[in-house]
């Protein structure tokens, strides 16, 4: 059961298989193409051989290959290189390099961009060829002072090998190189592959062996292959020619048919032995070829024309006629075809009832054979009264005859019909063991045939009818087995009605595991298998990985032992997640086969492949890492896993290996580092805000500059103005001095020996609603004490009178004397735009409070 019917047809990413595919003879590795630098995320043996670093090594080094550059590298084709990667371009460039023991090599390096399913170019494919053996000798330090025969006798010595690489055996095979290098490393977006998951594709020209179409031609090749295991042997016994123009052309149709399945044959998929359906034209050719070719295209001849000539001889055409029997090999295969439509079981029983048939046919045609063959006596040209067809046409009265005027031969007996029908009735009733004995064996050759039959008849009756249930028990155990675990997935899938799309991933998850491991319990098998055997067996499950990493190379057989024992087999589908971002990383994996991208912020920073190593390194480290990406399968993989606990164990106790293991074993990929990279969109997106930024204007005004004074003073009688709106506005008058005699005096009663006037400051309230006519002198004065920059602070005598009288709470209030010497010119007041003078009021029209503002016994004060 290798993939079901359908094979494994969930959607993979196939992306790498295909690029080591049409790449295998070359070098080449793969970049990020949305990370700064475009670090390399996979590079397969060939590059890793050409340049002497380890795949660990060249993990997240720039795709330019800038670790390799070297004093002799052009610097105008580093900058040519960098330009192709920034512009998401394709070209090829002559490039010297310098390998990790600092051996300069010419390469031709070819960049090609990849794209994924949204035509965003993701990762970069880079080739590399060598050409030094082209190019002239590189002259080093080691060379200087020698001769030009001697440095070109060292480079062809050293070069000798790569020569041996490159010179093909002849010119058709050095065309035929160059070709497939050509299309393998194409630049265009037809032959390159992208990087998506999706379902297996066919070319245009390819059938899928399960769509509607091949399977109803199966089923009409079925019936026709039926129909030519009865006609063919029916024709070669009874000597039959097809004289009949309409049987001559059926048997045409018959003919005309098998040869257009062999045509759709060589363009048929098929399931390969891991479950995977195999649409490459090549390997279908090829198959086809090695199986069913041979017998296919000898059972299609047009054997039947042939016979239509009467001028063949007849032993000749019988001879071809029978070669048509071997189509009957076709139905095992169109059998296996059957049993995925049908039930398993039905299938089977039904295919063993058409060859009881069969056979039952065959033995009847041999039957008659056998009589036609000993009824005359071809010496003396007489009849044998003892054969069963003498005794038959006696009973029926349909005796032979002898021609003795005319042919000279024996005519009459029963017609062929009756004899058909005589031979297959004693054919059955010999296979089912009844024998009635009306049709009985009489000559030595018809007893010896009827000897035979009732052995293959016996031996028939009882696999059919006899055993058929123990057939099925003991032959499709497994595979009932796996038919009740479909069946039971199938009705989880429909109880808890799982999406589409999940459910197809579990049901070829089932398939592809059950393709591995044929239903087979390894862990059932090794627990009935004894300690040694078991570890034997463990080693031999875990060959692959301890074969290929170098890590295993000094082990002990004791060591490898216990390191078998402690390893699993993970089968993983396309699109699991091995390991989830920040969850512990308590295994250390082995990729055998397959597969698997790591991705970090969204980004690929990794593609694993077959020989990739990835976890942690517990040997190293005291604490359990939390894993800082995901590591997600591409394609159906097959992992070879160790967990944390078993690993330090053995480690633990083997010390010297221990030191090796952790000298020698490199991670393609430690999940315990996060890698630290700068996405190119963010950097471009930076790169135009700086670049907005720059081109901005921006007005930058000194401090002592007029017009930002002249703001500054609008700013702040806008401010003025919002506090005259809320209620009331103070307005500070400065102290003078005497040289001005414009002086703000009052009058005390208690000088405390001044005997002089003070000058002080008054705070005066205004209303907010300002007079007509006064807002010339309001606004100049609030416009004066914004700019001023406030009052000088009050005399110590006159601020606590002010605090015991209130004085800050009351209205504009002035001094007692009239010749103060205060003028309009020279005391300006903000009343609400008011301008007041002692010229506009008398001394007598003032009132008592006004008079002395300070009593506080005048009758003014509780009003105020």
């Amino acid at each position: 059961m290798h993939g079901g019917k359908r094979g494994l047809v969930a959607p993979q990413n196939t992306f790498l298989e295909n690029i080591v595919r049409r790449s295998s003879e070359t070098s080449f590795l793969l970049g990020n193409a949305q990370i700064v630098e475009w670090p390399v995320v996979y590079s397969n043996d060939g590059f890793c051989k050409l340049s002497g670093y380890h795949r660990a090594e060249v993990m997240q080094k720039s795709s330019t290959c800038s670790f390799m550059y070297g004093e002799l590298t052009d610097k105008k084709t580093i900058e040519k290189i960098r330009q192709i990667f920034d512009n998401y371009e394709s070209n090829c460039f002559e490039v010297l390099l310098y390998k990790k023991n600092r051996t300069p090599v010419w390469l031709y390096m070819q960049v090609a961009p990849i794209r994924n399913e949204n035509d965003k170019v993701v990762l970069f494919l880079c080739t590399f060829k060598d050409i030094t053996v082209f190019k002239q000798p590189i002259e080093d330090e080691t060379t200087k002072g020698w001769t030009k025969f001697a440095r070109l006798t060292r480079a062809l010595t050293n070069n000798r090998g790569t020569l041996q690489q490159l010179a093909p055996m002849n010119k058709t095979e050095v065309s035929h190189k160059h070709s497939r290098l050509a299309e393998a490393l194409q630049l265009g977006s037809d032959i390159l592959p992208q990087y998506k998951q999706e379902a297996p594709k066919t070319p245009p020209h390819i059938i899928l062996h399960y769509c509607t179409f091949k399977t109803t031609w199966d089923w009409v090749i079925l019936i026709l292959t039926f129909y030519t295991a009865i006609m063919v042997p029916y024709n070669v016994s009874f000597k039959t020619k097809q004289n009949n123009l309409a049987w001559l052309v059926v048997d045409s149709v018959v003919d005309v048919i098998f040869l257009v399945d062999i045509v759709l044959n060589f363009h048929t998929t098929f399931v390969g032995p891991g479950g995977e359906v195999i649409s490459d034209p090549k390997l279908i050719r090829m198959n086809y070829l090695k199986t069913w070719f041979v017998i296919d295209l000898l059972s299609c001849l047009p054997y039947d024309i042939i016979n239509a000539f009467e001028n063949v001889d007849e032993g000749l055409s019988s001879l071809f006629s029978s070669l048509k029997v071997v189509r009957l090999l076709r139905l095992g295969r169109v059998a296996r075809k059957l049993d995925h439509y049908l039930e398993y079981g039905a299938a089977v029983l039904v295919l063993l009832v058409c060859v009881f048939g069969l056979v039952a046919h065959w033995l009847a045609c041999i039957w008659y054979s056998i009589g036609d063959y000993e009824v005359i006596d071809e010496a003396t040209n007489t009849i044998k009264t003892d054969s069963w067809l003498y005794q038959l046409a006696t009973n029926i009265g349909t005796p032979y005859r002898y021609n003795a005027s005319g042919s000279g031969q024996w005519e009459g007996g029963p017609s062929k019909d009756t004899l058909y029908i005589s031979s297959l009735y004693f054919t059955m009733t010999s296979l089912t063991t009844i024998g009635f004995g009306n049709i009985a064996p009489t000559t030595d050759g018809e007893k010896i045939f009827s000897v035979a039959m009732m052995m293959v008849g016996s031996l028939l009756y009882a696999t059919i009818f006899g055993n058929v249930t123990t057939i099925f028990q003991q032959m499709y155990t497994n595979t009932n087995r796996y038919h009740e675990m479909l069946n039971n997935v199938r009705d989880f899938l429909k109880l808890y009605q799982v999406p589409k799309g999940l459910s197809e991933r579990v049901m070829d998850y089932i398939v592809s595991t059950w393709a591995m491991s044929k239903g087979i319990d390894t862990e059932k098998v090794l627990s009935i298998c004894p300690k040694d055997m078991r570890a034997d067996i463990c080693v031999h499950l875990n060959r692959q990985v301890f074969n290929e990493h170098p890590a295993f190379r000094l082990a002990s057989d004791g060591c490898l032992r216990s390191l078998a024992v402690e390893f699993q087999t993970t089968h993983c589908a396309p699109g699991d997640l091995i390991f989830h971002a920040g969850e512990s990383v308590d295994t250390l994996c082995f990729v055998v086969s397959g597969s698997l991208e790591v991705i970090q912020d969204d980004e690929v920073i990794a593609i694993l492949g077959k020989g990739d190593v990835f976890g942690d390194v517990f040997w190293k480290e005291t604490t359990l890492a939390h894993a800082c990406a995901n590591v997600r399968a591409l394609t159906y993989c097959d992992l070879h896993v160790v967990r944390r606990e078993a690993l330090l164990k053995v480690l633990e106790f083997y010390t010297a290996f221990a030191n090796s293991f952790s000298r020698n074993l490199i991670l393609t990929c430690n999940l315990r580092k996060r890698i630290i990279f700068r996405k190119i969109a963010d950097v471009k997106k930076e790169e135009e805000e700086r670049r907005e930024q720059k081109n901005e204007v921006t007005l930058s005004i000194p401090v002592d500059h007029p017009v930002r004074k002249l703001f500054q003073k609008f700013k702040q009688q806008k401010d003025i103005r919002r506090g005259d709106d809320g209620g009331s506005s103070v307005v500070t008058i400065s102290q003078i001095t005497p040289l001005q005699t414009s002086l703000a005096y009052v009058h005390t009663e208690n000088t405390e020996g001044r005997g002089s006037h003070e000058a002080m400051e008054l705070k005066v309230s205004t209303p907010s609603q300002p007079k007509a006519g006064g807002g010339r002198g309001g606004g100049w004065m609030r416009f004066k004490n914004a700019a001023g920059g406030g009052a000088p602070p009050p005399l110590p005598g006159l601020e606590k009178q002010l605090k015991a009288d209130k004085w800050g709470e009351n209205h504009l209030h002035k001094t007692d004397s009239c010749d103060s010497g205060i003028t309009k010119s020279d005391l300006r007041i903000d009343r609400a735009g008011s301008s007041r003078s002692p010229y506009e009021r008398s001394p007598m029209d003032r009132s008592p409070m006004e008079q002395n503002p300070f009593d506080q016994t005048s009758p003014g004060v509780g009003r105020l």
